[in-house]
């Protein structure tokens, strides 16, 4: 039966791992990693292995969803021990980073008063020698920056850790990603390779180009004792097929969340790739990773969230990916690692840096990146930023969760590209605290009253209405609101019509419709067309 052509069934998860943990950008980066790995994994193990009725209860209560509990209702305390023990063994040169990193730190505190700091680098912790850059700030505030190109060639970037999980759903259930390893389960396949191992790619073409077992397997080190699992991985029955689109319009598609899909006959651009699988019952009626093209000549990605840069979507993509898009930093900070080293890391090697106000044209197409402010805690972080996407002169603009901090910005935009004819825009306007997301970051603990002020929040309605008094868009949609089920692992979201980002929402949804224009928050799927030079919809 191996040698016959089969195809991946539709509903077969590529999840990636790192040490076991769900990955996103922050565990590939090796100085974000090492803080993860000791201020997030082994700090909800070592909770979980001391209190592990405490997170039982926690899962069960609705206010604690997204919190730093592990969703194994109390038990399998011995596979949690066995990966404390696995992981404080493999990632030991990740742990004396942490302490290196907390020590130059202190010693910065300490020793930096204004005065030049090339005697202080005799100080730096020996692992570190190397691999900072000791500065001060205009006002004299010392800091360090990392030569992070240096660190991906070191001891402390562990590819080892990397490895993927292949497992079929029939729902949109799964445990919050952040604090829940994935241990081993009979109905998972866990695989120890690499994120940019070419075994991945032909996996995933094999959703629609089929091909045998026998060869994937074989590519993947796939063993005799785990074949069956694997083989029930597979189908004889074709996917539906892909129709490119060929109309003499611009096609919008929303997949969900922040996920937007243009086409023309001649490009499509994905935007932040958030997609649902194909092949199984939801409550809610969606487009999925069958109703991409077989080309996507564009990812366009806004910033370095994990609900904004998900591997799970992109590594199965990454065969029919011509190029991403990525904000440029080169701020070597730890809260704001080079995305385009990360993509490079992981097997995309067509990755393209856009600075604010940078333009990137082809065809009848240009994109420009747009400053992005808020939602960062702020934090100094410049892997962020807007797009402004215009085809023929039909215009869109992506503002993803930028919350509008300062409205001048967007006028001094406005001056240079004009008005929009469509905006999307996220309003998720209350927002985890810092600690939340970048706790694990810190060096130092921050008060509970200041953390609680810094919050990962989108606009209101006060701040979305500025966007539309500068832009005059004929259009407003709400999105990235993280609502859909199939969001609920990723985001930790449950809102009710109650809540400030619903009320928000729909105050600026209201008014916008009594000004005339087109306003809907969207919600599982939505296609539109637009002629090029009108913003009829048809």
């Amino acid at each position: 039966m191996n040698t016959e052509k089969w195809f991946l069934k539709p509903n077969l998860i590529i999840e990636p791992l790192v040490e076991k943990w769900y990955a996103w950008t922050h565990l590939i980066s090796p100085a974000t990693a090492a803080m993860n790995i000791a201020g997030r994994h082994l700090k909800i193990m070592n909770s979980y292995l001391q209190s592990p009725q405490i997170h039982a209860v926690a899962i069960l209560n609705p206010k604690m969803l997204g919190g730093p509990f592990m969703d194994y209702k109390g038990g399998r305390l011995d596979e949690v021990r066995q990966l404390k023990e696995e992981t404080l063994h493999n990632h030991a040169d990740s742990l004396k980073l942490v302490a290196a990193i907390n020590e130059l730190d202190k010693i910065l505190k300490t020793y930096a008063k204004g005065y030049g700091l090339e005697e202080i680098y005799k100080q730096v912790p020996d692992i570190l020698k190397g691999y900072v850059e000791l500065t001060y700030d205009l006002n004299n505030n010392a800091s360090f920056r990392f030569f992070e190109a240096l660190l991906y060639k070191s001891e402390f970037y562990k590819k080892t850790a990397q490895s993927i999980a292949l497992w079929l759903t029939d729902n949109d259930e799964r445990p919050f990603c952040l604090s829940t390893p994935r241990l081993n389960e009979p109905n998972v396949l866990q695989l120890n390779i690499p994120f940019d191992h070419e075994g991945i790619d032909l996996l995933s073409k094999m959703k629609r180009e089929g091909g045998t077992i026998e060869d994937i397997a074989s590519l993947l080190g796939v063993s005799a004792a785990e074949r069956q699992l694997f083989e029930s991985f597979f189908t004889q029955t074709p996917h539906p097929k892909y129709e490119k689109y060929e109309g003499d319009k611009v096609r919008m598609r929303y997949f969900g969340h922040a996920c937007i899909l243009i086409e023309t006959k001649d490009v499509s651009i994905l935007v932040d790739p958030l997609i649902s699988y194909y092949g199984y019952e939801s409550s809610v009626n969606h487009f999925s990773d069958v109703d991409l093209p077989d080309i996507i000549d564009y990812v366009l990605i806004t910033h370095n969230h994990q609900d904004h840069i998900l591997f799970e979507t992109l590594l199965p993509l990454r065969h029919k990916i011509k190029q991403v898009i990525v904000p440029g930093t080169n701020s070597g900070s730890l809260q704001d690692p080079n995305l385009k080293l990360v993509f490079n890391q992981i097997g995309f090697s067509n990755v393209v840096e856009i600075d604010e106000m940078e333009t990137i044209s082809f065809k009848n197409c240009t994109i420009t990146g747009i400053p992005f402010t808020g939602e960062h805690s702020d934090l100094n972080i410049l892997a962020k930023t807007c797009y402004h996407v215009e085809i023929g002169s039909f215009t869109f603009l992506f503002v993803a969760d930028s919350r509008i901090v300062e409205p001048r910005i967007y006028e001094h935009v406005q001056r240079v590209i004009g008005d929009v004819d469509v905006i999307f825009l996220g309003m998720e306007c209350e927002g985890a605290p810092l600690s939340w997301l970048y706790g694990p970051l810190l060096t130092e603990d921050l008060a509970r009253d200041k953390d609680q002020s810094r919050r990962l929040s989108g606009s209101d309605y006060e701040k979305g209405m500025q966007l539309v008094n500068v832009f005059h868009p004929k259009e407003v949609y709400v999105y990235a609101m993280g609502q859909e089920p199939w969001l609920e692992f990723i985001s930790s979201i449950k809102y009710t019509e109650e809540s400030k980002p619903i009320v928000q929402s729909n105050q600026l949804l209201n008014e916008c419709l009594q000004r005339g224009l087109v306003a809907e928050r969207l919600f599982g799927e939505k296609e539109l067309f637009y002629h090029y030079n009108t913003c009829e919809i048809t």
